[in-house]
């Protein structure tokens, strides 16, 4: 008897031993869900006797054509404004609603009354990879990696324990979070709104849980290629860096550590010097003619729009009133509203009820804007929201206020905000395909998100490095350029009921700026900033420019491509 209660003792000291468990749930699992669009390939308008019609993948729809301007609705799929060009050609806007996102198209004749495009719609998918391994103490550790949006880090997955064909998925605290049903190779579990089927990833396949498909890889450097795009490609060497180094920082990011959801996750980096682009590298399945979410990066395109509508001589600018441009201009309208100019929306100083970053509740804050479905009309939420500053007293950073600010060009100069985009920057600049994202009603939402190819997301910096030219075209002034990227505040976060700057927030017209010390100097880096590590930037010190893509969504991870990757490995590659 003793003996017995000898090794219930034991037991119970040891439960690492107790509890051990089955360890064939070892390894990497991985659930890919595709959601589509199906609508795709090539689109033709083409007149038929005294009609226009729409065709794509086996669908149809009746073109209406007023003057120069065409439209037409395929059900559940798409939507299409266009218009003629006086030179015959036509470009438009393929319109998904339900996705409630905008890609410019441009069309080539197909003959007499013919128009033919390619539609490549931005792919909606998601992915899970869940990584398990056994711990010293019993347990099966494992941890989530959403590469699309990082919703790894908010499930909170630490380990999970199996009952049979139950698999429990747990977090620190023990507790459960979700369950699995595990059948033959498949483990089926409900994450995010939807059931993620994983399969078992052989240890000798090649995925995309690694930042070049495999554990380890060899990497050498290697100039991009050239393109019919805008770019001037060339070597490293030939702008003064040193290819060594940075194809050291490239084999670093190729081996760099996957063992934890909150790793640093470089999605892609571009890097141009004189305007040549000499490094252009992609890890975790991104590429090159991949669409990416730049998040708040893509607000500074309202920046540009506005320049770029200035150096056309159409009538808007900075001081352009906000509430009567829009109409409003009712007497009891609060008196600081109709002060209101359009500078202190895109310099976040409005002064509305709104702070995203904050941990007091604020009306216009984004979340409680596009997260709910009673009011579709967020602009009209966002115009009578009250004002809890004065404007131009102080930046607090809130995405309603680019949002406003585009739609206020907009109204100004009587265009659609994507349509305006497009004629006066990203055409200009030789964008291929892009996503731009819509509002409830169909206006540009210009609070980020638009989704761009890194080639293409790098010509903001690179546009603002040459002074407001591309390729010998001028797109917006070179006083724009200064004005614009000017630091003006250091934006300000709400703390216990007061409004505290913060050192290292210096904001100008929705372009951020940091500071580097650079061979006994300092110097001063302006760039466009999202989200996860979404950078365009230029050092104009340095006739520089850096691009990066990430995926560390929500995490402060996503800052080390400004914080590290620049500083401390591409400036000290630069040579001469």
């Amino acid at each position: 008897m003793k003996r017995f209660a000898l090794f219930l003792t034991l037991a119970a000291s040891v439960p690492s031993l107790a509890c051990a468990q089955d360890t064939t749930l070892v390894g990497l699992w991985q659930s890919k869900r595709w959601f589509g669009p199906d609508a795709r390939g090539e689109l033709r308008i083409t007149r038929v006797a005294d009609r226009w019609q729409a065709a794509i993948a086996s669908r149809s729809a009746n073109v209406r054509v007023s003057h120069d301007s065409m439209s037409f609705e395929l059900p559940a799929a798409a939507n299409f404004k266009g218009r003629i060009l006086s030179n015959g050609s036509m470009i438009g806007q393929w319109i998904e609603p339900d996705r409630r996102i905008a890609m410019p198209l441009v069309f080539v004749s197909c003959g007499t009354g013919c128009y033919s495009t390619v539609v490549n719609p931005q792919e909606s998918e998601f992915t899970f990879y869940m990584q398990v391994t056994p711990r010293a103490n019993g347990q099966l550790g494992a941890f989530l990696r959403n590469p699309d949006r990082n919703q790894g880090r908010f499930i909170g997955l630490d380990h999970i324990v199996r009952r049979g064909d139950t698999v429990l998925l747990k977090n620190r605290l023990d507790t459960t979070i979700a369950k699995g049903i595990l059948q033959e190779d498949k483990l089926s579990v409900y994450l995010r709104f939807a059931t993620h089927d994983f399969q078992k990833v052989h240890p000798d396949s090649f995925t995309y849980f690694y930042p070049r498909g495999r554990p380890t890889g060899s990497y050498s450097y290697t100039p991009p290629r050239q393109k019919n795009d805008g770019w001037t490609v060339a070597r490293a060497r030939d702008v003064g860096m040193s290819e060594e180094k940075l194809g050291a920082m490239v084999q670093e990011l190729v081996n760099s550590s996957v063992d934890s959801a909150n790793n640093y996750r470089l999605h892609g980096v571009l890097v141009a010097r004189h305007g040549k682009l000499v490094l252009e590298e992609y890890f975790f399945g991104e590429n090159a003619d991949k669409l990416h979410d730049t998040r708040s990066a893509s607000k500074t395109l309202v920046t540009l729009v506005l320049g770029a509508a200035m150096e056309k001589g159409m009538k808007v600018s900075p001081s352009m009133p906000v509430y009567s441009t829009m109409g409003i201009t009712s007497q009891s309208l609060d008196p600081r509203k109709r002060s209101m100019q359009l500078r202190h929306l895109i310099t976040m100083s409005s002064g509305l009820d709104c702070d995203d970053g904050g941990a007091q509740y604020h009306e216009g804050s984004e979340d409680n804007i596009t997260n709910q479905d009673t009011i579709p009309d967020w602009l009209s939420v966002v115009e009578r929201l009250n004002l809890i500053r004065t404007p131009g007293d102080t930046g607090v950073y809130c995405s309603i206020n680019p949002y406003f600010a585009g739609e206020v060009i907009a109204k100004a100069t009587g265009r659609w905000f994507p349509d305006l985009a497009y004629d006066l920057v990203t055409g200009p600049l030789q964008f291929g395909r892009y996503t731009a994202v819509l509002d409830p009603l169909g206006r540009s939402y210009m609070g980020g998100g638009l989704r761009f190819v890194l080639r293409d997301f790098a010509k903001f910096a690179q546009l603002y490095a040459n002074k407001g030219m591309w390729n010998g075209k001028r797109i917006v002034s070179e006083e724009w350029v200064r004005e614009s990227s000017e630091p003006r505040y250091l934006l300000s976060r709400q703390i216990d009921n007061e409004w505290v700057a913060r050192a290292d927030k210096n904001y100008g017209y929705l372009w951020w700026s940091t500071l580097y010390k650079y061979q006994g100097k300092v110097i001063r880096a302006y760039h466009m900033s999202g989200n996860g590590g979404q950078f365009s930037m230029f050092i104009p010190d340095l006739d520089l420019v850096v691009a990066t893509w990430g995926g560390n969504y929500a995490d402060r991870g996503g800052l080390m491509s400004v914080t590290d990757l620049v500083p401390k490995k591409i400036l000290t590659a630069i040579v001469r």
